[in-house]
């Protein structure tokens, strides 16, 4: 059998969905395959009532899971915000696969996504042989969502044209899609809602309509406020990644990332940990997720060039990557950061030749 890169939530973490569905006791909306109180658990982590261990896939602040879940039992869907890197499309992922069982009914939202991505599309053959029937037309993710009483996820939703943003008005508000053609209308089963994923960061942002935000309810995903809470979620995450894609996690691995972190939390926020420097700050988020993507790449490195040696060198490439974004400004800025700040730390003076030569 063919290896998967990456199977869906639900598979990779069946064992412990089976176990605390074997375990719930809870109170369960229609369609739901877990209690709310029991998503909770497997989003946060902790043990099932059987006292099975389940891992935490969000390091964060509960209450906003706890907002999430219960929205989604509502008639409002629900839109996750925040910052690029801050775990938007990795919670709404698993909300699904712990609601639905199904985290695949997706529609990546983009400048060319139209109406027929969002609602439904024709078999052009099968419509010019037999005419508009229900053989002709091509479901959607949001269709086959709304006919099997499921989650739905909508990724990086301001990317997409308002005028399309807005086809999901009547979806939401009415919880049925007309299908004129047809001279019928899809109404949802229970169970069914939208999770949403946005962000104002990025260029080509289209943003919604009053109409549109009044159909959703918004839980902001912040960045990590305190270090540690940063350095766990990226120890955690780089050794998931590094066990999938078979590459060897060295001892170091938990030091190196701390001083990534450090460099990534100083840039970001425009001033030294101690907070006696000021910094400017480069264009990138350098967030969280781009920390983890700097860490597995470092790991790569050192698997296939440097004997699983993880070391500055085999890490600064990439860290390079994240930083400049912008060939001239940012390089000024990790320039005059390098010079003013990380020269006089001797604990980090491999970064700072490693990433001055690339400069």
């Amino acid at each position: 059998m063919t290896a998967v890169l990456r199977p869906p939530a639900e598979q990779t973490h069946a064992k412990e969905l089976a176990a605390l569905k074997a375990a719930d006791g809870g109170p369960k909306p229609a369609n739901w395959q877990l209690s709310p109180r029991a998503v909770v658990t497997y989003l946060m982590g902790g043990k099932t009532a059987k006292g099975v261990p389940i891992s935490a896939k969000y390091v964060g602040n509960r209450r906003l899971v706890e907002t999430a879940v219960a929205t989604l039992a509502t008639d409002r869907a629900l839109l996750l915000l925040g910052v690029p890197g801050t775990a938007k499309s990795w919670v709404s992922e698993h909300l699904a696969a712990a609601v639905s069982g199904d985290s695949t009914l997706v529609v990546q939202c983009t400048a060319g996504t139209d109406e027929n991505q969002i609602r439904y599309g024709w078999n052009y053959a099968q419509l010019l042989a037999h005419g508009p029937s229900r053989k002709a037309l091509v479901a959607t993710p949001l269709y086959r969502a709304m006919d099997a009483g499921k989650l739905c996820r909508l990724e990086e939703l301001t990317r997409m044209g308002s005028d399309v943003q807005d086809t999901l008005i009547t979806v939401l508000s009415e919880k049925m899609m007309p299908i004129p053609e047809l001279n019928e209308s899809l109404y949802a089963v229970r169970g069914f809602n939208v999770i949403a994923t946005a962000n104002s960061r990025d260029k080509g942002v289209n943003e919604l309509s009053a109409a549109l935000k009044r159909r959703f309810n918004v839980v902001v995903l912040p960045l990590p406020d305190d270090m540690d809470e940063e350095i766990a979620i990226v120890v955690k995450r780089v050794g998931e990644m590094a066990e999938a894609l078979d590459l060897p996690a060295p001892k170091n691995v938990a030091a190196e990332v701390a001083r990534v972190v450090a460099i990534f939390r100083e840039l970001r926020g425009g001033e030294t940990l101690d907070g006696k420097v000021s910094l400017k700050t480069p264009s990138g988020s350098l967030s969280t997720a781009e920390a983890i993507a700097v860490m597995v790449g470092g790991l790569s490195e050192a698997a296939y060039f440097a004997d699983g040696a993880l070391s500055a060198e085999g890490v600064a490439p990439a860290m390079l990557g994240a930083i400049v974004k912008d060939p001239v400004q940012d390089k000024a800025v990790l320039a005059e950061y390098l010079e003013t700040v990380l020269k006089k730390r001797a604990d980090y003076a491999a970064y700072y030749h490693a990433l001055a030569e690339l400069v």
